[in-house]
């Protein structure tokens, strides 16, 4: 019995880093992909241009306009929790890269212009910001992942924080 829980281990260690190895030779990342290539969203393009991040969904001002207010802090026991307060809009997670629903989606989260994720609720954790001057911005989207606006402005917000 112990001869085969020691070689399922070995058959573990050893085919876990053929698959890493396998995979980063071929390009693979845990960073996402690459939206600039259609390649990544499927064979068709009409598939590939339902992911699009550019093309921008126009929302008409009003009470019932999308908005956004944030907050940072430091985390007491490491890295920073971001606060993410919309008003007029229902995160959807179940709803994600599929047809727009006026009033729901997700946000995208950046840290310095560069992009961290994708983010379905109102807090989210961030381990490390970089050292110095940072700026952490949250843009609402849309279920097709298009960013929301209110008569030509994005429903955006940022906050700068020093990190020493």
């Amino acid at each position: 019995m112990s001869r085969s829980l020691a070689l399922f281990a070995i058959g573990l260690v050893f085919g876990g880093g053929a698959g890493f190895v396998t995979a980063a030779g071929m390009g693979v990342t845990f960073t996402g992909h690459d939206h600039g290539d259609p390649a990544h969203h499927g064979a068709g393009q009409a598939e590939a241009m339902a992911h699009d991040h550019s093309t921008a969904v126009s929302l008409a001002a009003g009470p019932d306009a999308p908005s956004l207010k944030i907050e940072i802090m430091k985390d007491p026991m490491a890295g920073w929790n971001l606060h993410v307060m919309p008003e007029n809009f229902r995160f959807s997670p179940e709803n994600a890269s599929l047809g727009d629903v006026a009033g729901e989606g997700h946000a995208h989260v950046y840290v310095n212009g560069s992009k961290l994720g994708r983010l379905y609720g109102d807090w989210l954790h961030i381990g490390d910001l970089p050292e110095g001057t940072v700026e952490v911005k949250v843009s609402l989207n849309a279920n097709s992942h298009g960013p929301l606006e209110v008569e030509g402005v994005p429903v955006s917000a940022a906050v700068v924080v020093e990190n020493n």
